[in-house]
Formats: C-alpha cells, sequence, structure tokens
C-alpha cells in the first residue's frame, strides 16, 4: 500500500471518532476543505461511500463502520508500540487520560496523585468526571475508577480504596415535618432527591441490603441532579433525601447539618478499582500511575 493510502485512513479515522469535519482537521493540523479532499478521493479510489454526511454532523455509513471496526485497532496498537518505545526514555512520560466519578477524583485519585506528578513532570493525567459506564475503550481513555461491582468483564481490576458504604441522609429542617424511615420502602412518602444517570437517561435506583435481603428502589421527588455534590448540597438546603457516599456526608453528620437514616439497610461494598483493557506492554508511565494509586489496606 502506498504510504499516501495509510495517511487517507488515518484522516478518515479521524473524522470517523470526531463525528466533525471541523474537529478532525484541527486534530490533524490540516483545513477542512483538505480533509473533505482527501475523503472524497478515498472514497472514489475505494469505490464505496465511507461517510454520510448533513449539514449539522458526520457519521460513518456501513462501509465506514466496517472499515473503523476492523482498521481502527490496528493502527491504535501501533500507536501503542510507538508510545511504548518513546517510554524507553530516562525519563517516563506520556498523557493518562481518565474517567472517574467526582468522589473518586476529589477523594482518591488527586490526593494520590500528588506525589506521582511532582516526582515525574513529563507524566501528564487527564480526568474527565463521568457517571455512564463509560466504554474506556471505545472513548479512547487508558483506564476507568468504578465500583468493584460495576468493573467490565475481562478487564484488569486495581483496587485503589477500601470498602465504601452509601448514607441516606436530610436536613434537621426536612425532618420537622416528616417521620424518619426506618425502611426502604417507606421512601415512596418522601421527597427524594433523585440521580440521572447519562446511560440510557435513567434514573439511578438506590440499592439496599440487609440480612441477605437486597432492594433496588426506584425514588421520587421534587428534584433530579446528575452529580452526588449537587444531591449533597441539595439535601443540606432541605430539599429532600440524598443517597451520597458516607465520606462525603460525615463532615456533615459530624456537624449535625444532616441526619443518617437507614444505615443497617447501607452495607460496605467493594471500593474503588481502576480498571483497564490488558496491554501486553503497558508504558512506564501508566505503570507507575497503577503502583501510585493502588490499595495496599
Amino acid at each position: 500500500m502506498q504510504r499516501g493510502n495509510l495517511s487517507d485512513l488515518l484522516a478518515f479515522l479521524a473524522v470517523a471518532h470526531e463525528r466533525s469535519f471541523t474537529k478532525a482537521a484541527a486534530k490533524l493540523g490540516v483545513s477542512q476543505s483538505a480533509l473533505s479532499h482527501t475523503m472524497r478521493e478515498l472514497e472514489e479510489r475505494l469505490g464505496v461511500r465511507l461517510l454520510t454526511r448533513t449539514t449539522r454532523s458526520v457519521s460513518p455509513t456501513e462501509a465506514g463502520e466496517r472499515l473503523l471496526r476492523t482498521v481502527g485497532p490496528r493502527f491504535e496498537e501501533i500507536e501503542t508500540e510507538l508510545a511504548a518505545l518513546s517510554e524507553l526514555r530516562e525519563k517516563p512520560a506520556g498523557t493518562i487520560r481518565i474517567t472517574a466519578t467526582e468522589y473518586a477524583a476529589d477523594t482518591i485519585l488527586l490526593p494520590k496523585l500528588a506525589k506521582l506528578l511532582n516526582d515525574y513532570p513529563d507524566i501528564k493525567v487527564e480526568i474527565a468526571i463521568d457517571y455512564g459506564l463509560t466504554d474506556i475503550v471505545a472513548e479512547r481513555f487508558d483506564a476507568g475508577v468504578r465500583s468493584g461491582e460495576q468493573v467490565a468483564s475481562g478487564m484488569i481490576a486495581v483496587r485503589i480504596a477500601p470498602d465504601m458504604r452509601m448514607a441516606v441522609v436530610g436536613s434537621p429542617a426536612y425532618f420537622k415535618s416528616r417521620a424518619e424511615p426506618k425502611k426502604p420502602q417507606d421512601l415512596i412518602d418522601h421527597n427524594c432527591i433523585a440521580l440521572r444517570l447519562p446511560t440510557h437517561g435513567g434514573l439511578y435506583a438506590w440499592e439496599f441490603e440487609k440480612d441477605g435481603r437486597e432492594l433496588r428502589v426506584r425514588v421520587e421527588g421534587q428534584l433530579i441532579c446528575n452529580t452526588t455534590a449537587q444531591m449533597l448540597t441539595a439535601a443540606l438546603a432541605g430539599l429532600g433525601l440524598a443517597y451520597v457516599p458516607e465520606g462525603l456526608a460525615q463532615p456533615y453528620l459530624d456537624q449535625a447539618r444532616l441526619t443518617r437514616v437507614l444505615e443497617d439497610w447501607c452495607l460496605p461494598y467493594p471500593g474503588y478499582h481502576l480498571w483497564y483493557p490488558n496491554r501486553r506492554q503497558a508504558s512506564a508511565a501508566f505503570s507507575l500511575l497503577v503502583e501510585a494509586l493502588r490499595y495496599r489496606g
């Protein structure tokens, strides 16, 4: 295959991933018109349309999706190997992209990464806050952080935190005119602050367990948030009950600004894990990051 054909395929992969000629052109460092011309030439040469173009979006055709699935991973393997070779330098370097929830980033990642980033100035870490179960391979993340129960099958998982508990909390002002729930079913009569997850756009069902009995309650209320930090703030303002990590609520429980209920139904569960695809040769920077985050009890 001629070298120009490889460049054209790289251009196609950029457009297919970005779903935008503008973004892909900026990523490749070429003009949008030049990129459009390259795509037209590639389609003419192959005799098949690879992209569907509208005034607002660009998406791969069936043929384009096939090319993306078959050729894309091979180019990624080449990039991974070249990145691994670059890590043979004296100092580990490179950018590591991680997806995590806000609470995990604030309480686990940032504190543990402080020393690593100080010791290795050529290592960069990008943290993307995300409450959906992101496909880290498809979204080109190096790793994700989730509780042990949420780690995708087939992934390598490294524990980075102890077991966790959730807490159902409300302000003293909220409970002035309401009885405290004694069992999860009582939440139906309460104004609960819901959490909307990006995955399918659904509301998160609160999870409980006691004496081997598991319950998932789909709560209702006047307020819906998309982060646990928002839920906590709303609970402090007396807007309803929130279901948040115990550690997030603890300072306010200690100050009596929040009241905890259903504690006996909130059992410990596997804490945060760093999970990532199996790699034959992880970069030196990524290996250092894993060791910096690893939970050692």
